[in-house]
């Protein structure tokens, strides 16, 4: 190889060599240039706050409680089922629609259950005839007996036939009263009173016996199924009060403890407990419930269950320092109910500590706050 082709490509290397320490560099001077405006940007960030968007950490006193949720149930509901296979007929009522209890919902089509009836009908009949010939023919035959013109063996079989046609008689008769019960049982009627919440058949539809036909159920009476450990349960006594939201509803409702099954869930080993609700319009079967169930006093310091974020793998507030927010992991406790509010209790803050309230949202750490009007605080908060 010639020697200036070998100088070359020396040079071609250098250069190449070059090209990447400088782009290296200026990649990084942008990534400074970035990381540098970001933080400029971050200390340049002020959220305004006000005196509602702010909760203090205090040592107060409250009804102490267990976190309880369920489904809500109506105490009373039935199913409506077919009795008779047939024909559904008559069956008018829609979902939503009022029912009282022994109204008829619906019939199934009753012509061959009728024949049925006449048949046993005639049978019971004819089993009559045959009853009273049985029965004067044991008379008779007595009669020859005391005369002596027949035996007694005689007199037996006709004892004996008489005691047969007794037995298809009372027999003739039970089947007319198993066709009657068929035939009453193409009537369908409601067991109690409430509200449709379910037609799971329809007119001129052939049903099954068992087949069901209706839903009703009586939202006069809800109840919480709630499921608690068996550490939870320890605590739960009857008459106790609970404070609950409904999903959707804007208010909270009252309700107590009024059963506790005496057995635990197996494999869970969950002890499920039933609490009465408060009447209360609107309400439905099948919503979803959460609240407290007030078991005890407490004192601790407590922040409102609302401003403890969860979006993180341990539990934080977002602790007001120095004007700036910091992300303060904490210790959670039992919850309760104060001033109509519920209330958890905390560790890892100090007292009388500022925190964001939950109705602002997560902020990010760092960010600085200012308050366009000032927070009401207790004494020796700064």
């Amino acid at each position: 190889m010639k020697r200036w082709l070998k100088w070359a490509l020396v040079a071609l290397v250098l250069v190449l060599l070059g090209v990447g320490v400088l782009r290296a560099l200026s990649a990084r001077k942008t990534q400074q240039q970035a990381v540098t405006a970001a933080a400029t940007q971050r200390e340049q960030t002020v959220i305004e706050l006000g005196a509602a968007d702010v909760v203090q950490a205090r040592t107060r006193e409250m009804k102490a409680g267990l976190a309880i949720s369920g489904t809500l149930k109506a105490v009373s509901s039935a199913v409506v089922k077919a009795r008779v296979p047939g024909e559904l007929q008559s069956l008018t009522l829609r979902e939503g629609d009022a029912v009282q209890a022994g109204q008829v919902i619906a019939r199934i089509d009753s012509s061959e259950y009728h024949a049925r009836v006449r048949q046993a009908q005639q049978q019971a009949e004819s089993a009559k005839g045959q009853l009273d010939i049985a029965r004067r023919a044991f008379e008779n035959n007595r009669s020859l007996v005391d005369q002596g013109f027949i035996s007694k063996n005689a007199l037996e079989t006709s004892l004996s036939s008489l005691a047969s046609a007794e037995a298809n008689y009372r027999a003739a008769q039970a089947g007319t009263e198993i066709a009657a019960k068929a035939l009453e049982d193409t009537i369908l009627k409601a067991p109690i009173s409430g509200l449709i919440s379910q037609r799971l058949a329809q007119p001129g539809e052939r049903v099954a016996v068992e087949a069901r036909i209706v839903e009703i159920v009586d939202l006069s009476r809800l109840e919480l199924e709630a499921s608690l450990s068996a550490t939870e349960s320890l605590d739960v006594r009857l008459g106790q009060s609970a404070v609950l939201q409904i999903e959707g509803a804007a208010t909270t409702v009252k309700a107590r403890v009024v059963r506790i099954n005496p057995s635990a869930v197996n494999g869970s080993r969950a002890v499920l407990v039933y609490l009465a609700i408060d009447p209360t319009p609107g309400l439905r079967q099948g919503l979803f419930a959460q609240g407290t169930l007030v078991t005890g006093q407490l004192q601790a310091l407590l922040v409102p269950l609302t401003a403890v974020r969860t979006d993180e793998p341990q539990p934080y507030v977002q602790l007001l320092n120095q004007q700036q927010v910091v992300h303060q992991t904490v210790e959670i406790g039992v919850r309760g109910e104060l001033d109509g509010q519920t209330m958890v209790a905390v560790k890892g803050v100090p007292e009388n500590a500022l925190l964001i309230a939950g109705s602002v949202g997560s902020v990010r750490a760092g960010t600085a706050v200012r308050f366009t009007t000032p927070p009401n605080l207790t004494p020796g908060v700064k």
